[in-house]
């Protein structure tokens, strides 16, 4: 990969000699869709930045169950990854490949030398920062305030937009185990959004109208 093409993928950083230098010291990743970029209990010794595809992080608890924070798309780090490789602390969150992914990963002495190195990095790390915080707010949210069928219908409506596609191929136990709610319980509302000319349904598919 060449400079040129790094800026044209990653605008935000400006400064030439940052992107030589990612060039330099970061490596190139390629991970197929239902695969795991971390896992709940890894070392994150590396900060990873999507240069195509996208990455979805849960929580999970102690139990193993999972819950939906957000998407990572292109161009966007993880505000967790960042926390966990500065504290150096096992992570509580998993990183399952959404669609096939590429991605560049960034050794955890770059970026802190980075930081009060280059301005456009340190504005980018800052900027993750807020921006997952937000989203994981309103993961928060969709818990405390709204009902399971606002939530469902925000769920679908991210995954469509991270897909680019009306149409969504997965069971109803995987949106359960994602919203933290029964298979039966999600059924009940999609067949309820099917009646009302929302969705369609098929086998393991939810077509968004």
């Amino acid at each position: 990969m060449e400079v040129a093409e790094l800026k044209l993928m990653l605008p935000f950083l400006t400064e030439i000699e940052l992107l030589k230098e990612l060039l330099a010291f970061s490596k190139s990743k390629t991970i197929e869709k239902g695969e795991f970029l971390i896992k709940k209990g890894d070392y994150i010794k590396s900060l990873p930045i999507i240069l195509n595809g996208s990455i979805k992080i849960s929580r999970i608890d102690e139990e193993g169950h999972a819950l939906f924070l957000y998407y990572l798309e292109k161009g966007k780090t993880c505000a967790m990854s960042i926390t966990c490789c500065l504290s150096q602390s096992k992570s509580q969150i998993e990183a399952e490949v959404e669609e096939d992914v590429e991605l560049i990963m960034i050794p955890l002495a770059k970026s802190e030398e980075w930081m009060g190195k280059y301005k456009s990095w340190r504005n980018f790390i800052i900027s993750s920062y807020s921006n997952r915080l937000d989203e994981m707010l309103n993961a928060l949210d969709d818990i405390a305030f709204h009902q399971l069928d606002e939530r469902l219908i925000n769920y679908l409506e991210k995954k469509s937009e991270v897909q680019g596609s009306k149409e969504i191929h997965i069971t109803h136990i995987k949106i359960a185990q994602e919203l933290n709610s029964s298979r039966e319980a999600i059924s009940r509302l999609l067949k309820r959004m099917e009646k009302s000319g929302d969705v369609k349904l098929g086998r393991n598919l939810i077509e968004l109208k």
